[in-house]
């Protein structure tokens, strides 16, 4: 299989199902904006993580691939036919736990902090600025899966959190606002 097709050189993409929109189209965007953000955490990977931490974002990517593959399908029928591309209740509970597991090692947050920190932390300061930005684009298509709302907004809290104990475990102190 060849990388390159040669179908959007006039500027249209193909959705599940095989209808042809344009590369501006508000699902393209969103959905864009979330392979952006998986890019981010794959950069966050390689400045280093502990090995929790990084099984954690492994599975936070393939999420991120399954909510991309639901966004490019307005039909909403992959999920029920590809396993990999399901998302649900216990995927936002997977990470609620995993939000309360971190935050329970955390020191109190009683201010804003600057995002930042060592270069994992801060590569997941700017991987969740970029999630945020495309759960704005997924409200702003207007239908979108509730529950993959709910993971949008869980997972840009999750990452938050995991920018947190990035930076605590490598003895970075937060700068407060």
């Amino acid at each position: 299989m060849k990388i390159y097709t040669r179908t959007g050189d006039t500027g249209t993409t193909s959705l599940f199902g095989g209808t042809r929109i344009a590369k501006s189209d508000p699902r393209v965007d969103a959905y864009g904006e979330v392979d952006e953000a998986n890019a981010v955490l794959g950069a966050a990977r390689a400045a280093g993580l502990d090995h929790d931490l990084d099984e954690m974002i492994v599975q936070v990517q393939r999420d991120l691939f399954a909510l991309g593959s639901r966004l490019a399908d307005p039909a909403e029928q992959i999920g029920s036919r590809v396993e990999k591309a399901s998302l649900g209740a216990a995927d936002v509970a997977r990470i609620e736990g995993w939000i309360d597991a971190l935050e329970s090692a955390l020191p109190p947050l009683r201010r804003f902090v600057l995002p930042g920190g060592s270069s994992a932390g801060a590569a997941l300061h700017l991987a969740r600025t970029v999630f945020r930005r495309a759960e704005r684009r997924m409200v702003a298509l207007g239908v979108v899966e509730p529950v993959l709302l709910a993971y949008a907004n869980r997972l840009s809290d999750f990452l938050f959190v995991l920018a947190r104990a990035v930076n605590h475990r490598a003895g970075v102190r937060e700068v407060e606002w």
